[in-house]
């Protein structure tokens, strides 16, 4: 779907299952985005095809597949989700742990951010994270997304980031 410098960015499918099934059990994952349940391969391929392969046909949009381009390796995702309980997509990132601290989750990030304002003309885009995890917040408001405030979300208060400098209702 995209390329960048180092970077290509396809849709998921089953045969990421492995990979996914990596991605969602290391410990920062679950630190920082959380624990979904993901026990097994077959767990992790359960959960692309009812989640991330049913939002391309769903949205026309969704986490995408981050490719090495100069091996094929598959090492993190980035993409735009659509969460039921807000009001806009919002983007997404996880990478694996050795491919952390490199620039690829901003490279990844920048051209899912191109794609949902120039193709699909989202505004505004946003995106949740738990208020410690400094390296994402990081990495957002270097993509353009600032405004943030609180919000409750699942039992949890997380925090809101939008590229709009209205408040987004949840």
């Amino acid at each position: 779907m995209f390329e960048t410098v180092r970077l290509k960015l396809r849709e998921f499918d089953t045969d990421d299952a492995s990979f996914l099934y990596e991605l969602m059990n290391s410990p920062l994952y679950i630190k920082n985005i959380g624990d979904r349940n993901i026990k097994s391969v077959q767990d992790a391929e359960t959960f692309l095809v009812n989640k991330l392969i049913s939002s391309y046909q769903e949205h026309g949009y969704g986490l995408y597949a981050v490719e090495l381009k100069a091996t094929g390796e598959v090492i993190g995702m980035s993409g735009l989700v659509r969460r039921e309980g807000l009001e806009h997509a919002d983007i997404g990132f996880g990478f694996l742990p050795d491919y952390m601290g490199q620039g690829y989750a901003y490279e990844a990030s920048e051209e899912v951010m191109k794609f949902a304002r120039d193709e699909l003309a989202l505004d505004p885009v946003l995106a949740i994270t738990i208020k410690e995890n400094d390296r994402s917040i990081k990495l957002l408001n270097k993509l353009g997304l600032k405004h943030s405030q609180p919000i409750e979300w699942n039992g949890e208060e997380i925090l809101l980031l939008s590229t709009s400098s209205q408040t987004t209702t949840v």
